[in-house]
């Protein structure tokens, strides 16, 4: 059986900061996305508190996956995202999760939210992120978006 972060990125697309990160996908259909993140003593700042570039690149991901959600075939690009910090997000005992939510989508954008707690279920960041459907092209024993490959043949004319 395939697991959910295999389904959820599909073709084998494989994001090494998220895996550094250490994120798990706990949940993954019908337009929304679950995921857990412990963060590690590096994943820290200077207040000894979760990293917002950390909580935003949880967010960005989790909103991804919710969009992706209804059509895990295809890749999707970050086109704007706006953060919100409300509180700390503290590292401790349980992990942090960010749910993610598809809430409007064309035929090209998706429209999204999504919401990090601490373990007590308190709401730490939010955000509000768009983003573009794109084809994954498979381009060998790695797969490519369509951002990594050309528009059109080059000519040499």
């Amino acid at each position: 059986m395939v697991d959910l972060w295999t389904q959820a990125v599909g073709f084998g697309v494989e994001i090494p900061f998220v895996s550094l990160l250490g994120f798990e996908l706990k949940h993954f259909e019908g337009g929304h996305s679950e995921i857990a993140y412990a963060p590690k003593p590096e994943h820290l700042n200077s207040f000894s508190v979760t990293h917002g570039g950390a909580l935003m690149t949880l967010l960005d991901v989790s909103m991804a996956t919710a969009a992706r959600s209804v059509s895990p075939e295809m890749g999707v690009v970050t086109i704007e995202m706006k953060t919100s910090f409300m509180q700390p997000a503290l590292p401790g005992p349980g992990a942090l999760v960010a749910k993610g939510e598809l809430m409007h989508r064309t035929a090209t954008m998706a429209f999204t939210q999504a919401t990090v707690f601490d373990a007590q279920g308190r709401a730490c960041a939010h955000a509000t992120g768009t983003f573009k459907f794109v084809k994954r092209l498979v381009t060998g024993p790695r797969s490519s978006n369509a951002l990594n490959a050309p528009s059109a043949p080059i000519s040499t004319d």
